[in-house]
């Protein structure tokens, strides 16, 4: 392994350097009138394209991007196709257990809906289905982890398997692991690989992509559009996937908070290292701090690893390109260190950062409302690799007016409050994650198993 150090800073991210950033397609070349407009071309834009086409070949379905397909979260992220989705205590909550259990359901087969659709498709995206290992490094985390395995029980006995430290070392050598919980619904992704081959997919059943072409802005009524400074698009339904985007619409800005996350990846690491560290399933990896990491073994042998960082910009400010400070990058290598000290000598060849959106009650959401003519899908709070898909599959149904067990489920139409004006936007979240840092400090030097009263004032006051 080569020295410690820090090669590239944006650039979009690793995925996309890896692959190669494409050739932009054409911008929308004047006004259009079409049947479905899609405004964004991420993951929830492409899957709802998809599926509609698929569903009605003859419809005509306009996607438009400020940038390029996948430019955003959608190229960004860990990499995690699996079961999780934001808000699935908050729906039990306000729906009952029956409405956040269907919900559960649908999602834990949305993981091989995905994966057996990109087989079907032939989009080669790194697919390896080890399902998820998530681990516990302090007595905390490990109460945490027992409290979560025992509600995932709840939704069906054999969801996942409670391990313990030698059971844990025995799949992946976490440093300093107390135990872990494994489950069956989850897979590793190239997530850059997944969007352009999404893309290509969805460009070749007719549907007519426009990137380098911003939306400034959406209206209802009785001619929904989108409106671009290259002409404006009108449709029967205009359907929202700006995920952490949503704020640079006008009248959006309150609507979804665009919270960053950042990562890093090492240099390839050796034969010698995976001997020590095992990792053989290639299982996502994760953890129960408060400030989690989430990493997983990429195809080419290296490690990327994700964590929070800078968690909000003042004003709903995005990064450019990806870049990410410098203080992110460390904490993610002290994170990387301390769980694998033999990759300490590993260069870090890239970093970067995206934007997820996080509705003010944490809960993912899709709705269709055909009084104006607006759909919208998104708030995945960060695990939308697979939540997109289901979201795509429900705004299909929903715009087709068809009832399904799809759009009866509880996040349909589900509605929230929108998040608080500058500054208090910006101090609200600062210090609700200055809280879960100084917890997750906390946590680490005790012994005792409670969660520190740090996190749970700041759980209360985030309202998740």
């Amino acid at each position: 392994m080569g020295s410690a150090g820090t090669g590239v800073n944006g650039g979009v991210s690793f995925w996309w350097g890896r692959l190669g950033l494409p050739e932009p397609r054409p911008a929308l070349p004047g006004h259009r009138e079409v049947d479905i407009c899609v405004v964004g071309g991420g993951y929830t834009g492409l899957w709802t394209a998809y599926y509609l086409k698929k569903a009605e070949p003859g419809l005509r379905i306009a996607v438009l991007e400020q940038r390029f397909c996948g430019y955003g979260a959608s190229g960004r992220n860990g990499g995690w196709l699996y079961n999780g989705f934001a808000g699935r205590g908050a729906f039990a909550r306000r729906h009952g257990p029956a409405g956040a259990a269907a919900m559960q359901r649908v999602m834990d087969t949305a993981v091989g809906e995905v994966a057996d659709t990109l087989d079907a498709e032939g989009i080669d995206a790194d697919v390896v289905r080890g399902g998820v290992l998530e681990v516990a490094r302090t007595p905390a985390q490990l109460a945490r982890l027992r409290a979560f395995a025992e509600t995932e029980r709840a939704y069906g006995p054999d969801r996942v398997q409670e391990l313990s430290a030698a059971a844990t070392a025995a799949r992946l050598r976490v440093a300093g692991a107390l135990g872990g919980v494994w489950s069956p619904y989850g897979a590793r992704v190239q997530p850059a690989k997944l969007a352009a081959g999404l893309a290509g997919v969805v460009e070749r059943l007719g549907v007519e992509l426009y990137e380098s072409t911003p939306v400034t802005a959406i209206h209802g009524g009785r001619t929904p559009r989108a409106v671009t400074p290259y002409g404006t698009v009108g449709a029967r339904y205009v359907l929202r996937a700006t995920e952490g985007f949503t704020s640079g619409l006008a009248g959006e800005r309150r609507t979804w908070l665009p919270m960053n996350s950042a990562m890093i990846a090492t240099e390839p690491l050796p034969a010698s290292f995976w001997a020590e560290a095992g990792w053989e399933g290639r299982e996502v990896l994760g953890d129960f701090a408060h400030a989690y990491m989430y990493a997983q073994r990429t195809a080419d042998d290296r490690i990327a690893l994700g964590g929070r960082g800078v968690p909000y910009r003042f004003g709903s400010r995005t990064d450019i390109d990806g870049a990410t400070q410098p203080a992110t990058v460390r904490q993610l290598r002290e994170i990387l260190h301390a769980f694998f000290p033999a990759a300490r000598s590993a260069r870090i060849e890239h970093a970067w950062a995206g934007v997820l959106g996080v509705p003010r009650d944490w809960c993912a959401t899709v709705d269709l409302d055909r009084r104006t003519g607006l759909g919208w899908a998104g708030g995945y709070v960060g695990s939308g690799v697979t939540t997109t898909n289901l979201a795509g599959r429900t705004l299909r149904d929903l715009v087709l007016g068809h009832d399904t067990e799809l759009t009866r489920l509880p996040w349909v139409g589900h509605t929230v409050r929108r998040w608080e004006p500058e500054p208090l936007r910006w101090l609200g979240v600062h210090a609700l994650y200055a809280a879960y840092h100084a917890a997750d400090r906390r946590e680490s030097t005790r012994r005792r198993p409670g969660t520190s009263p740090l996190a749970r004032l700041a759980d209360t006051i985030a309202g998740r």
